[in-house]
């Protein structure tokens, strides 16, 4: 090519290639670019999304749709030719293609499906009868194996022979006459033995494998501990249906800390781009949360009027009660998202609870403490220049303050550590106890400490 890309800008290099129509030269341009670059030579050029993946060699377009937005995937395969989408697809890993598919209406799937070859028709349609979110989902089904007496001699013609359309070979799965999983080795030990070893000499049965309705979070966690780039994933009867490649857990590990954040922020997993999402079905998201926790929010207002003589008689303490709940929304919504996290990447289990609620009360009682004695130092300091405020109980009621604190950022601390324990204890996730859930529970709550210990502290006196 004449020009030097050294020089000038993909994008500007792409702009003048178009514009002389030589495809042999477009084809050859990007060709010779990196799979990131032509991904990003996409997103840059939604007009030229599809004219760009038909002029790319057809191994290469399937590894660029792979890491594409699924919004993105959707428009390039309604505006390729029907040939050309068909062969996209047939050349696609079958989890990657699986993955593509579960994105589509179900009517879509259908007649998508009805195109492929029949050889990955069949397996893509047992790989969409597995569980959403099971590692059924993103297994593949080409990986190399050999028999448990295969020598190494005959595992390397194995590997020549079938490895070509695995997506790694940096591991060998074992196994026997049945089909069964025996083990796996890796290629650096059969390299390395004598031509004449057999696979099980070779073996030392320590294989780690997943169950094919294992959920793909739980795979995340067996991939971290383990330090594997591939595992096998078997039945019931432990015969090997396929495996799971560390590139997909990447991508498993991106979709479920997205959820988990838009779960924490006190919303539905949008499962989708932002800004490809329509506004009606991002209105159904967001809204029944926030009604549900505008109804949690309206018993804040319900412990109100049951302290209405308490407030009615102590005015000055309605000043206070924006500080208090806030403060132990505050710590509540720290302690869940602390929990939420650790939780996520295996720190604790539900097993923990007892220690992570002892850390948390002493986490809760030394927030609270300093917390309360701001408090408290704020009313005896402030009655110094405006004593006409707090009159003359000036020091209970700061007393009240610096108490009520005390306790309510001890119970939001605990609310928040436990109810993501209580939630995944009973099946359920425990992103769902978000920050906003939590402070408004701690809000209502921490009203009726707050009031409670004011009668306490200020009966006979204010009240």
């Amino acid at each position: 090519m004449s020009l030097d890309l050294e020089e000038i800008s993909y994008q500007e290099l792409f702009e003048q290639l178009i514009s002389k129509e030589d495809k042999l030269e477009i084809r050859a341009f990007l060709n010779d670019l990196n799979i990131s670059d032509v991904a990003e030579l996409i997103d840059q050029n939604e007009e030229y999304e599809a004219q760009i993946m038909a002029h790319l060699a057809l191994h290469r377009a399937a590894k660029v749709f792979k890491i594409l937005d699924v919004s993105t995937q959707k428009r390039i395969i309604q505006t390729l030719p029907s040939n050309t989408a068909v062969e996209l697809l047939n050349e696609l890993s079958p989890d990657d293609r699986t993955d593509f598919l579960e994105e589509l209406p179900k009517e879509a799937i259908r007649d998508l499906i009805k195109l492929l070859d029949p050889e990955e028709r069949k397996i893509t349609l047992a790989m969409l009868g597995y569980p959403e979110d099971s590692v059924g989902r993103i297994m593949t089904p080409d990986y190399v194996y050999v028999y448990e007496q295969n020598t190494v001699d005959e595992a390397f013609a194995t590997i020549r022979k079938y490895a070509k359309n695995s997506e790694t070979i940096d591991v060998i799965y074992v196994i026997n006459s049945k089909g069964e999983l025996v083990d796996d080795i890796r290629i650096r030990d059969i390299i390395l033995a004598s031509p004449d070893k057999r696979m099980d000499e070779l073996i030392d049965g320590r294989v780690v494998a997943l169950h094919v309705h294992d959920d793909q979070e739980h795979a995340s966690q067996v991939f971290k501990m383990n330090n594997r780039v591939a595992l096998p994933v078997t039945d019931d009867q432990n015969i090997l249906l396929g495996i799971v490649t560390i590139d997909d857990i990447l991508w498993v590990a991106n979709e479920e800390f997205s959820e988990d954040m838009q779960k924490i922020g006190g919303t539905e997993a949008l499962n989708e781009p932002y800004l490809d999402i329509p506004i009606f079905k991002l209105f159904k998201k967001r809204v029944i949360w926030l009604i549900v926790l505008f109804m949690g929010e309206m018993l804040t207002a319900t412990a109100m009027g049951y302290f209405e003589d308490e407030i009615a008689k102590a005015v000055v303490l309605a000043l206070f009660v924006p500080l208090i709940i806030s403060s132990g929304g505050n710590s509540g919504s720290q302690a869940s998202t602390l929990i939420i996290q650790a939780m996520a990447v295996g720190e604790i289990t539900v097993s923990d609870w007892w220690r992570v609620m002892r850390r948390e009360i002493i986490s809760g009682l030394l927030l609270g403490s300093v917390l309360g004695l701001i408090g408290l130092m704020r009313v005896v300091i402030w009655h110094q220049f405006a004593p006409e405020i707090y009159g003359e109980h000036y020091f209970f009621i700061g007393l009240t303050i610096g108490c009520s604190l005390l306790g309510v950022v001890l119970w939001g601390t605990l609310t928040g550590s436990m109810l993501p324990l209580l939630l995944k204890k009973a099946g359920a996730d425990p992103a769902v106890s978000s920050a906003p859930f939590v402070a408004t529970l701690v809000d209502v709550t921490g009203l009726i400490i707050y009031f409670t210990l004011a009668y306490w502290f200020l009966q006979g006196t204010l009240l």
